[in-house]
């Protein structure tokens, strides 16, 4: 069966992980990529669809997150939330303007167009969770609304462009029934198939590793966190003791955290693990520092 996933663009939303859980759960994969991902690697994840997350900008400032807006133009069904609907509303031709004021809560939506697919078997009136503070004004061609709120259009839609679009976070527990509109998206419009597992994924990295470093060896750098620690595992798993991870004690670790790592990462998993306590040379160079970026940044720095 053809590899098929749906491809989430960040826009910086705090809620972008969710958008990828909740579609997981469906079982199709997703996979979160950062907005200024290029064409081809976009389309290198054979995506069924595309997703535009929110994010904490204006359409209009300076530093707006750049996107190719030339995803909106593959043929792909592409669903925008909330910053994507002022993303798709802009770059297609229509106004985006400051609303008279911030919309941040419970909001109730009825739906105007019972026949859109986004809507299908849904109710004429929802409960969602808005957060927002620009509003489209102005469509581009082509485009309709098809849910409004008490104070602005909820969701927008051109099936000629296989285009949706919410104003409202489909993806928070708040939205009651998100869910349902996020299956419409994935299965009604991008017509993906529910075929794909947390050990069909593990099985698909651990192929693709010992395809990319072959008879060669790897190193990791090993924070102790979850990404990192997952990352070594799927490699050890795919070369074994080719693989050296590399975990530093930066001095700001947890307490006891610098050997709790290292008994279950060397110890209880049996990777191959060397732990260096840089933490004197990293506490020297935080000394006086109260500015929690800085310290950041020096840590990242080493």
């Amino acid at each position: 069966m053809e590899p098929q996933s749906i491809v989430i663009l960040d826009f910086g939303s705090q809620y972008t992980q969710l958008i990828a859980r909740r579609i997981r759960e469906q079982r199709v994969f997703s996979v979160v990529l950062p907005c200024t991902a290029p064409l081809n690697e976009i389309q290198a994840c054979r995506p069924a669809g595309i997703i535009l997350s929110g994010g904490p900008c204006s359409v209009y400032d300076d530093d707006a997150p750049p996107a190719d807006e030339r995803v909106l133009s593959l043929g792909l069904p592409v669903l925008g939330i909330c910053y994507g609907l002022h993303f798709i509303t802009h770059k297609l031709g229509g106004k985006v303007v400051p609303g008279p004021k911030r919309e941040y809560g419970h909001a109730q939506v009825e739906v105007l167009e019972r026949e859109s697919s986004l809507f299908r078997n849904m109710p004429a009136s929802l409960s969602v969770w808005m957060s927002h503070g620009d509003e489209a004004r102005e469509l581009p061609s082509g485009f309709r609304v098809v849910a409004r709120s008490s104070s602005a259009l909820a969701a927008i839609e051109n099936p000629q462009r296989k285009t949706w679009a919410v104003q409202f976070h489909p993806e928070v527990h708040h939205t009651k029934l998100g869910t349902d509109l996020l299956r419409n998206f994935v299965f009604d419009i991008c017509h993906a198939e529910p075929n794909w597992t947390p050990q069909r994924f593990i099985d698909e990295t651990v192929a693709s590793i010992e395809k990319t470093v072959g008879d060669g060896n790897a190193i990791c750098a090993l924070s102790g966190g979850v990404d990192s620690s997952v990352a070594a595992v799927l490699v050890h798993r795919a070369i074994g003791d080719r693989l050296t991870c590399v975990f530093v004690n930066n001095g700001v670790l947890r307490k006891d955290e610098f050997q709790k790592v290292q008994t279950n990462l060397r110890d209880r998993l049996g990777l191959n693990l060397v732990a260096v306590d840089a933490s004197d040379r990293f506490l020297s160079k935080l000394a006086g520092v109260t500015d929690p970026e800085k310290k950041r940044k020096i840590i990242g720095n080493g």
